[in-house]
């Protein structure tokens, strides 16, 4: 598991956090509503530029539910319901494929959840098959990121994705102190996540990303270094740092300020640290090592093109539409939809359920996010191309207010970018640019 997205609070972070919200995609699928009438997948396709998308399949077991986690899982499913998911996703796999228009072809693909690997090696073989027999896509000719977990990190699961050409493996470790993983929910063993670390560089050619997480309970300075120096031992590609949320008035919650200093201070001694050992920052939370090549793979651009999601809490997005099925966190909720997913025949795939549209506002909105939100920044040329405008031109009062507080570099005449500070602040900059239309949508959406 990597990815750490959280639902809409039950109580609201202080408007001066810089730790509001993990965006990870605009607008949230607490946002999505059901359609009023489900449309058709080949319309909301017809027009589209297919020629460079992602696919992404979406697993949605693990071997355990950890305590900082909210996303669309269960954990330890009967063999039987992994078997139905697999006939499911067959199901919806061919159906989809079928409506994409003529021409359709894939510059990446990733399997999340969830835990893919939580799949036996034959089950993931299955995916592999599935997937290239329905899209007629070779994915060894792409790159595919694949999420492990310590205990599914197995030799034989591994010499699937090897052989198939997984060019990215991620794994949550969190923490390499028992204890500190253990205060976050996650009750894994040192020695079982050395086991997978190490199977992964014997057994695989794939870039390994490692995730850790930062602002733990008793966490400090001293704990931190270990974890990031004990991560660096395997030489990882990339590495994730990721802040704690927790709800508000919870736990850790309710320290508000002093919580947010310490993580504040965590990330910074973490950037500083990866970077020091030749470490480029992606993003807030992403860091590539500088000395670690790039595979040559097809263009593609998350601002613009279009994504294929398979699987029950997957998302699709088309430059006008993002659709997905019903979304929920809460055991009983989840169990309810992966259910319903499985119970469906080939033709109830392809239409869409739940979605948002997106208009011309939101379009703009969302290129912003996906671009300013990497250390990169964003290219004013590309935005103009597309919107006929300027960013600061269409969000005069919102840029205002990141040169108040000092959080935009100087990019030059061709780009937005946020500087040091502003980076260290992506999680108040993302909410920022939120619509009032979404805001409203979010907070309305009752978590279940």
């Amino acid at each position: 598991m990597t990815t750490l997205p959280l639902v809409p609070a039950a109580e609201p972070v202080a408007a001066d956090s810089p730790y509001r919200s993990y965006v990870y995609a605009y607008p949230h699928k607490s946002a999505y509503r059901p359609f009023a009438r489900r449309p058709l997948l080949a319309d909301l396709w017809r027009d589209e530029d297919v020629r460079a998308l992602s696919l992404y399949l979406h697993i949605p077991f693990c071997e355990m539910r950890c305590g900082f986690c909210n996303l669309f899982t269960r954990s330890t499913p009967p063999a039987e319901q992994v078997a139905a998911y697999l006939d499911a996703f067959e199901r919806q796999a061919r159906t989809v494929a079928a409506t994409l228009p003529e021409g359709a072809a894939f510059a990446r693909a990733a399997l999340g959840g969830g835990t893919p690997t939580y799949l036996e090696a034959d089950e993931l073989a299955r995916v592999y098959d599935v997937l290239e027999s329905a899209f007629g896509v070779d994915l060894a000719a792409v790159p595919v990121s694949v999420e492990t977990s310590p205990a599914t990190a197995t030799a034989d699961r591994l010499a699937v994705l090897e052989a198939r050409g997984a060019t990215r493996l991620s794994m949550g470790v969190q923490s390499f102190i028992d204890s500190e993983a253990h205060a976050a929910g996650r009750p894994q063993k040192r020695a079982e996540v050395d086991r997978a670390l190490e199977l992964i560089r014997a057994h695989t050619t794939a870039d390994l990303n490692v995730d850790l997480i930062y602002g733990i309970d008793r966490q400090d300075a001293r704990t931190w270094a270990y974890s990031l120096d004990t991560a660096l031992e395997h030489d990882p590609e990339e590495v994730y740092l990721y802040p704690l949320y927790v709800r508000p008035l919870t736990g850790l919650g309710r320290r508000g300020g002093s919580w947010d200093d310490h993580r504040l201070r965590l990330y910074r001694q973490g950037r500083d640290h990866l970077r020091e050992r030749g470490y480029e920052q992606v993003s807030m939370r992403m860091f590539r090592r500088a000395d670690a090549p790039e595979a040559p793979a097809p263009d593609h651009s998350c601002q613009t093109d279009g994504m294929v999601g398979l699987g029950c809490g997957a998302r699709s997005y088309t430059a006008s539409a993002h659709y997905s099925f019903d979304y929920a966190v809460g055991v009983g909720q989840v169990r309810s939809i992966i259910a319903d997913y499985t119970g469906r025949d080939a033709a109830d795939f392809a239409r869409a359920e739940v979605g948002f549209r997106l208009d011309d506002d939101e379009r703009r909105r969302r290129h912003l996010l996906q671009s300013l939100l990497r250390a990169e920044g964003m290219d004013t040329a590309d935005y103009a191309s597309r919107f006929g405008s300027g960013p600061r031109e269409d969000f005069p009062e919102l840029f205002a207010a990141l040169d108040r507080r000092g959080w935009l570099a100087d990019g030059g005449a061709g780009r937005v970018l946020l500087g040091e500070e502003g980076l260290a602040h992506s999680d108040a900059v993302g909410p920022m640019f939120f619509s009032d239309r979404v805001n409203a949508l979010m907070a309305e959406y009752e978590a279940r």
